[in-house]
């Protein structure tokens, strides 16, 4: 005789999958899902360019005249100002202004008195705001808007036809706006310059401070300087809307690049898949 179970099929088959769920050992059990690699291949910033060191020819580039924020790029042109005009001993008394600006700051204390060559390798190892703000406020006499003006006027005599400059440190997002075509022509211009050359090209220094600090140790956040054999500059920069920026010199054999890249997700992993194809293409080309 056959005997019939009162029990749905439906509800058989529920109590058997969790029959299996309980008893099933541990290595049966569904893997978890996996988070998707980043493709090792794709550059993730939004704008980028690559130009002979040498020619200043462009060898790699996308979105490369696109005007949007630089962030601490900026400092590049604050510094190569301020070097240009000269007398870098020259003491300057920090504002309020100046110290009250956002982070990221090197710590200066308003009333005390820095020198400007200090200034100048704070705002680009250390990327110090209020550094950068008390060189533009001492440079253009009080006024920042006066030293905006010498970024601007230096910005058209180096043929940055798509630049503005709106900040000596990078936090001023709106107006602040620059390409990567334009800031890979002003390293190239900056690199030039034997005093900027030395100091973005470093990767660790030692300066003096005002008391009690005495000396500060600077370390370049441009890590690839001490890390990557023939990088010889330039400038990180990072805000919440420019994203990640980085601007790079390198040496390879005979050949020398110079790259940008603004609005990254991973300024490290970008800037080498953008010399490398820069170098690839640099290769060949002829000679001179």
């Amino acid at each position: 005789m056959t005997v019939r179970s009162r029990v749905p099929s439906g509800m058989l088959a529920l109590l058997a999958a969790l029959l299996v769920m309980v008893t099933a050992p541990a290595w049966a059990k569904a893997p978890e899902p996996q988070p998707t690699k980043p493709d090792a291949k794709r550059i993730t910033a939004l704008e980028y360019v690559a130009i002979d060191a040498t020619s200043g020819l462009t060898l790699v580039q996308f979105r490369a005249q696109e005007r949007v924020p630089i962030a601490s790029l900026t400092k590049i042109m604050t510094a190569l100002v301020v070097i240009e005009r000269g007398n870098l001993a020259r003491k300057l008394q920090a504002t309020p202004e100046a110290v009250a600006v956002e982070d990221y700051r090197d710590g200066l204390v308003a009333g005390k008195w820095y020198s400007r060559e200090a200034l100048v390798w704070s705002s680009l190892l250390q990327s110090g705001n209020d550094s950068a703000t008390a060189l533009a406020i001492d440079a253009g006499g009080g006024s920042l808007q006066a030293f905006y003006d010498a970024m601007n006027a230096r910005a058209r005599e180096l043929g940055m036809t798509r630049t503005s400059y709106a900040s000596a440190s990078g936090l001023e997002d709106d107006l602040n706006l620059s390409t990567a075509l334009d800031q890979a022509i002003l390293a190239r211009a900056a690199l030039r310059n034997p005093v900027f050359a030395r100091m973005v090209g470093t990767a660790f220094h030692t300066l003096p401070w005002p008391w009690p600090t005495v000396a500060k140790e600077l370390r370049n956040h441009n890590k690839m300087v001490a890390a990557v054999p023939g990088t010889y500059g330039v400038k990180t920069g990072w805000t919440t809307r420019a994203g990640g920026c980085l601007a790079i010199a390198q040496r390879r054999g005979e050949r020398e690049v110079i790259a940008v890249v603004l609005g990254s997700r991973g300024i490290w992993h970008d800037i080498e898949l953008v010399l490398d194809r820069a170098f690839r293409k640099l290769e060949r080309l002829p000679p001179g």
